[in-house]
């Protein structure tokens, strides 16, 4: 019977409790890259989290990482409480575009936000596809 390992594969895909990525000592900060014009998840997009520090005059990079197999980058911040203030998701989705052969619009996308409650998890998706994209505060 296939159903079991059909149901695991949805539920780390999502994120569930008894799948990957919701684990209480995860990162408070998570995102999922999604490429829309194949319906599948973003593998391998380069992406890079900073923060904007000396009152606003300087961004200083917290990670570079890769997206999984899954279009996710887990364990961007160590688990705990995120330092409130402005962060930046830079993902380089021209060099995505180009490993696939595809010609793309944007060369790439920030994502600027700002954390006031250190408490929150934050989830930041990012819907691509070579001439559009998308994002919102997840859950």
């Amino acid at each position: 019977m296939q159903a079991a390992p059909r149901l695991r594969a949805l539920q780390r895909h999502l994120g569930s409790s008894e799948g990957r990525g919701m684990e209480p000592t995860s990162s408070p900060l998570t995102t999922h890259v999604l490429d829309t014009a194949w319906g599948l998840p973003a593998r391998g997009l380069c992406l890079c989290l900073s923060r904007l520090e000396d009152h606003g005059q300087q961004w200083t990079e917290l990670r570079k990482s890769y997206t999984d197999s899954d279009g996710r980058c887990p364990g961007l911040l160590p688990p705990g409480p995120m330092k409130a203030g402005t962060y930046k998701l830079s993902f380089d989705t021209e060099g995505y575009w180009k490993k696939r052969g595809q010609e793309s619009f944007y060369p790439y996308v920030e994502v600027v936000f700002t954390i006031t409650d250190e408490t929150h998890r934050f989830h930041v998706p990012l819907l691509l596809s070579p001439w559009s994209y998308t994002t919102y505060r997840g859950s």
